[in-house]
């Protein structure tokens, strides 16, 4: 599942957590806004979500994340599992378009409407148009540089926007401190 129009990175290095998003918003070829924010900080700051995909159908993802969140005490694990459950099997959430990443300290997932609930094999992942390119130069900045969460998912994203048509520079980056 593709979405143009959006990047979101999430990453875990050197004790801290990072997700940054663009914050641009297309309509088929036209850019529509440039600020948007796609990343955000849930559950009493305890959890950072990102999305790719239709705006509204984002809203209603995490207003139904939070509330699976309050529902299991914040465990991350539980409420992405209980919310892909439910987005494939009610026939309403199948029908919206987005894609999601919720990390915590200690968890990152992707979370679909396909069911998808994918935790990385590393401490990086990204989703949206330019998320290959977002990850790939997050992969090379943590290997190679001595640089922080925060400066990588920063210095990734520049790259991406610098490369992808649907990702803009203007970035949100929410940060959550290793338990």
């Amino acid at each position: 599942m593709e979405f143009h129009g959006t990047t979101i990175l999430a990453i875990r290095h050197q004790g801290r957590v990072a997700v940054a998003g663009d914050g641009q918003v297309t309509l088929n070829n036209t850019i529509i806004k440039h600020q948007s924010k796609k990343v955000r900080k849930i559950y009493n700051d305890k959890i950072i979500v990102g999305f790719a995909g239709a705006t509204a159908d984002a809203l209603n993802l995490f207003d139904r994340f939070e509330k699976k969140l309050d529902r299991f005490n914040g465990n991350l694990t539980r409420s992405a599992v209980e919310l892909a459950r439910d987005w494939r099997t009610d026939r309403y959430l199948r029908r919206l378009e987005a894609v999601m990443i919720a990390v915590d300290t200690t968890r990152m997932f992707l979370i679909s409407g396909n069911g998808d609930v994918i935790e990385p094999d590393h401490d990086i992942m990204a989703i949206g148009s330019g998320g290959v390119m977002a990850q790939a130069a997050a992969t090379a900045l943590m290997k190679h540089t001595d640089l922080d969460a925060r400066r990588i998912v920063e210095e990734a994203m520049n790259i991406a926007a610098a490369i992808c048509i649907y990702t803009n520079n203007v970035i949100t980056i929410e940060e959550l401190k290793d338990a």
